[in-house]
């Protein structure tokens, strides 16, 4: 009888662990394009063509109430080291990222070209001597920004990339799309895990963009409205 409970417990925790561990891997597969619709999941976007089949990719996306040209200034300006990530800033810094998200336009910031770095890690983060940038290697003005992680500078070959797409004269949709070479299983295996933190800290991204283009276009709204001068709606 000792013998067969010895045998049970192993069994129930194995499927016990096996159930979590699918009902997490199904949970993920179905958030991981959040905010995506269907037709925005299967479109091609600009940048997709570095990155040949077979390949993967995730969609996240958000609707903005603003006009795409009042989106794009936040996109240009992003990095750390610039206006931030927009994310969850408390998280990233207690990792030791220094990373401020501006609620401001930087005039100084505005100007982004292909082959400029948009940082995401500090020189010197993690043993990492350069930290972390990535090359802008397309841009679309007021459409489209096009990160590169090029496999001659790290193991992995991919794209991340931000796309602007109106939906009516004061509405917009705010797209990211990640696509990677499919790598070995090891390599997926990893992907899988960091993912969740990746939607994480993505959606949350995605959601102060429109934050903060949603509350300046209502503060020039408000301005236009009242007849008044523009007030200044940085928080630092």
């Amino acid at each position: 009888m000792n013998g067969s409970r010895r045998v049970r417990w192993p069994l129930r925790s194995s499927t016990a662990l096996l159930g979590l561990l699918g009902g997490g891997m199904a949970l993920h597969r179905r958030y991981r394009n959040w905010g995506a619709t269907p037709e925005e999941i299967r479109a091609a976007f600009p940048g997709d063509e570095l990155v040949p089949e077979p390949a993967g990719s995730t969609t996240r996306a958000v609707t903005i109430e603003a006009p795409a040209d009042d989106v794009w200034p936040w996109l240009v300006q992003m990095g750390q080291g610039r206006a931030g990530l927009y994310s969850y800033d408390w998280l990233e810094n207690l990792v030791g990222l220094d990373i401020h998200s501006s609620w401001g336009i930087e005039e100084e910031l505005q100007h982004l070209e292909v082959g400029d770095r948009i940082r995401l890690v500090p020189d010197g983060w993690m043993g990492l001597p350069q930290g972390m940038a990535l090359p802008v290697a397309l841009i679309e003005p007021g459409r489209s920004i096009v990160l590169r992680e090029d496999p001659s500078e790290g193991p992995w070959n991919g794209v991340w990339s931000f796309h602007v797409v109106p939906i009516g004269p004061d509405r917009c949709r705010l797209v990211s799309r990640g696509r990677a070479t499919r790598q070995g299983l090891l390599a997926r295996i990893a992907d899988e895990l960091m993912d969740p933190v990746t939607l994480l800290m993505t959606r949350k991204m995605l959601l102060g963009i429109k934050a903060r283009s949603e509350q300046r276009r209502a503060t020039e709204q408000l301005a236009s409205g009242a007849g008044g001068n523009q007030p200044d709606v940085r928080r630092h």
